[in-house]
């Protein structure tokens, strides 16, 4: 080979040894690349996920509005939000922060209103909203014998129950009750009413040592409580309970079986205790011991009672409650009404007692409206000790809210706004006339607010009244059953006789026979 041709062979031999190279290089510099962009991606998966959880998936945001959340800390947050999914409360904070990093599927517009927990009412008879007006401005003997005895023994069955029943719900949503705690008969079907309206019910069925409507004898009604119980346990909406009525109408032997009925399912006991002065001095002439000293004596109250009214108490017997870890349910305008007397609430709280706020039965109240209870309670204090301190507009508040739960044991699911706990809140107007200005919170809802205001109810997490209107109930349909039954109640008490201005009445509730 020539010299020429040698030089222009290694000239080629060199520029493909260059474009080799070249390529190679490239191939190795896009692989570095690649390798980089790869470890990035690593390196910011935390980070993704991250963002990935903080805007979590969520069912409804309730936000721009005021959180009154009743927490321990007793927190209010502007501007404030809860999110919550599957029936529970997951986050409650500042709107923003609430909505940056939670996606939901409905936003409920809060803005101008309170957001609250759902108001508790820890004592009522709630198919009794159709005796609502019977009898009035009578003593309570004479209120019970001669109306409320006679219009339970000629008119309640299950078809009474359940269009009460229907007939309290909507009254409670529409004040923003979220729950409530009952004593009635036929409380399995109050059961499916309450369950199918989507409100949350401590539902005791009642015993007592005499015929009543659904069960004549004593060994009926607690096969009947064992049937109730055992088909409701575990509900995410409803607890079942069982109710004897009182120490006066209820046997000692009876009493023992209920505890012991309760010790063996983990039922709640639900009882009217020291109502009155005759019961107490019944009670005391009978077994020779007050209400609560006698309960405790045989050893009848536990963790899971509730007592309702709890009105004539000494020191000893609130210590007892205490003690005992039982929950008292106080009923200020219906106590007022049947003049029974004032609780001793600022002592139970003192004490540390579980004290909760409850309407009784419309019969003796004469409505299921717990913004008045708050009102009344605070109001009702100040005046009884003299001492306008006691019953601040905070603690009225939680008398319906966190205390509330805690009197009904069920303070670890509902009555505060904080994350974990059962999504339960009401959405309430703040603009009204009769709120204008607003300068406190707590004393805007207290003493200002009606059940008028209470905007949009959630209860379990699903809205059951938006903007006003009903969702799970028809109230045209449950007034209309309403009035049918008062005409029914009116004829056949007409041969009770009339007083002055109710001769279109005859009737009544009753402590009852159950009230």
């Amino acid at each position: 080979m020539n010299p020429c041709a040698r030089t222009l062979r290694l000239r080629r031999e060199t520029r493909a040894f260059r474009k080799l190279k070249k390529t190679e290089m490239s191939t190795t510099i896009k692989r570095l690349l690649l390798s980089l962009a790869l470890l990035s991606q690593l390196v910011l998966l935390p980070a993704n996920a991250s963002a990935r959880q903080r805007a979590r998936r969520v069912d409804i945001i309730v936000g721009g509005g005021t959180v009154v959340t009743m927490d321990g800390a007793r927190r209010v947050i502007e501007d404030g939000a809860v999110a919550v999914a599957g029936g529970r409360i997951v986050a409650v904070g500042k709107s923003r922060d609430v909505m940056r990093s939670h996606a939901a599927r409905e936003v409920i517009d809060a803005r101008g209103r309170a957001i609250i927990p759902g108001l508790i009412n820890g004592h009522t008879h709630i198919p009794m909203t159709l005796f609502r007006g019977i009898a009035d401005d009578l003593d309570l003997n004479e209120w019970l014998t001669k109306y409320i005895f006679p219009a339970e023994a000629k008119n309640v069955t299950e078809e009474f129950v359940r269009a009460g029943t229907q007939l309290g719900l909507a009254e409670m949503i529409r004040g923003g009750t979220t729950t409530y705690c009952d004593m009635y008969y036929f409380e399995d079907a109050i059961a499916e009413e309450t369950e199918r309206a989507g409100v949350r019910g401590l539902l005791g069925e009642t015993v007592i040592d005499f015929p009543v409507p659904d069960n004549k004898t004593w060994p009926d009604a607690m096969r009947y409580v064992e049937r109730f119980v055992a088909r409701w346990k575990g509900n995410r909406l409803i607890t079942p309970a069982v109710a004897p009525h009182a120490p006066y109408t209820v046997s000692e032997a009876h009493l023992r079986e209920v505890r012991a009925f309760s010790d063996r399912t983990g039922a709640p006991v639900l009882i009217h205790v020291a109502e009155t002065r005759k019961e107490v001095e019944d009670v005391l002439r009978d077994h020779g011991a007050r209400p609560v000293e006698y309960l405790a004596r045989i050893g009848f109250l536990s963790p899971r009672t509730v007592a309702a009214h709890t009105v004539h108490l000494t020191e000893g017997e609130v210590g007892l409650l205490k003690q005992l870890g039982v929950g008292a349910v106080h009923n200020p305008q219906s106590n007022m009404k049947l003049a029974s007397g004032v609780a001793p609430v600022t002592q139970m709280l003192r004490a540390g007692v579980g004290v909760g706020l409850g309407t009784d039965g419309a019969a003796s109240n004469n409505d299921l409206d717990m913004w008045e209870e708050m009102d009344t309670v605070a109001k009702l204090h100040k005046m009884a000790t003299f001492d306008p301190k006691v019953i601040t507009a905070v603690e009225a508040l939680a008398l319906a809210t966190i205390g509330g739960a805690r009197a009904l044991h069920m303070e670890a699911e509902i009555g505060s706004l904080e994350a974990g706990k059962r999504a339960d809140l009401v959405v309430v107007d703040l603009d009204a006339l009769h709120q204008t200005p607003r300068y406190n919170i707590y004393s805007h809802l207290v003493y200002a607010t009606k059940a008028a205001d209470v905007r949009t109810v959630v209860i379990e997490g699903r809205v059951v009244m938006r903007d006003r209107r009903l969702l799970t109930l028809n109230e045209p349909l449950i007034k209309q059953r309403a009035r049918a039954i008062r005409e029914r109640i009116t004829r056949s008490l007409s041969s009770v006789p009339a007083r002055r201005d109710d001769s279109a009445h005859a009737g009544g509730r009753g402590r009852d026979r159950l009230r």
